[in-house]
């Protein structure tokens, strides 16, 4: 499955929408996703697994670089 990371860089501020980050990740689970960038400075907002349609959006955008779980 893969899954959309939203993501602050700075891990001890308030979200702002302008600032949000999105990062891709292959994972069997959000949790395995979350553990996975645990040790990251970041501030994860929202893990959104994506699926059909919206997937193939995302793969076909500009931004998209998928990561995996080893």
């Amino acid at each position: 499955m893969i899954y959309k990371v939203y993501y602050q860089e700075k891990e001890n501020e308030v979200p702002v929408r302008e600032e949000t980050k999105t990062l891709f990740v292959k994972a069997d689970s959000v949790r395995a996703v979350r553990q996975f960038l645990k040790d990251r400075p970041m501030n994860i907002e929202y893990v959104q697994l994506l699926e059909g349609a919206y997937l193939e959006y995302e793969k076909n955008s500009e931004g998209f670089e998928l990561q995996e779980i080893q």
